[in-house]
């Protein structure tokens, strides 16, 4: 993927199979639209901290191959808004975390830009945010109008048995089996959010492809207690 001249990385992981849908199953169909060239609306994406909105604006890079661009603005945001110029003739612009430049007038101007010249040449614009345009901190009212015109959409977190269901899911992903009673345990020894249960499932497979183990309980109670 073109992704700027920028050193950024698509996660191997981030791919719409390895993403559980389980009460977001409307928000993935609109994004597989979106990656598949047959929704042009745009769309932005908020939800709590963890939840997947990389995942899935990265799935939907994965998804839609050389044509959109990827912009994590937890990571670019200490660089020049110059670096919007000349987006609009990307067939697919998806910009993560938004709001982390909200309040930054540079941003935000170079953002309201970008978006209206978008909509010119037909581009499509994918954005996610911890909280609904208006919610998010942006100051300029012009740009909170913009992106409310966007198709929004919640993303919601999992319940428990979800939550279990898309650690194995992942598990799965990697070639791991994840048995019920280990991803129980798992649940009732971690941290519940995505991104911590995921983490530790990346320790959990490397440590047992070093020891050739499964992963059962006393096995992964055993590299829990070495850390």
């Amino acid at each position: 993927m073109n992704q700027l001249a920028l050193p950024l990385q698509l996660a191997d992981h981030a791919v719409f199979a390895s993403f559980l849908p389980t009460g977001n199953e409307s928000l993935v169909s609109a994004l597989q639209a979106i990656a598949d060239g047959k929704a042009k609306s745009g769309g932005y994406c908020w939800g709590s901290s963890a939840t997947g909105k990389t995942h899935l604006l990265q799935a939907v890079c994965e998804r839609a191959g050389d044509e959109p661009v990827y912009l994590p603005m937890t990571m670019l945001a200490a660089s020049s808004a110059a670096m919007l110029q000349g987006l609009a003739n990307r067939r697919l612009i998806c910009i993560d975390d938004i709001d982390v430049v909200a309040g930054q007038p540079d941003w935000e101007l170079a953002l309201f830009d970008l978006y209206n010249q978008a909509v010119e040449t037909g581009s499509c614009l994918l954005v996610s945010a911890g909280a609904a345009p208006r919610r998010a901190g942006f100051q300029l009212p012009d740009l909170q109008s913009r992106l409310s015109q966007l198709p929004v959409y919640q993303l919601h977190s999992l319940d428990e048995a979800a939550t279990r269901a898309a650690l194995q899911l992942r598990a799965s992903h990697r070639g791991l089996d994840l048995p019920d009673e280990t991803a129980q345990f798992l649940l009732g020894r971690q941290r519940r959010d995505m991104a911590s249960l995921y983490q530790l499932l990346d320790q959990l497979d490397a440590a047992a492809l070093r020891a050739q183990r499964r992963l059962t309980i006393p096995f992964v109670k055993q590299v829990l207690d070495d850390t």
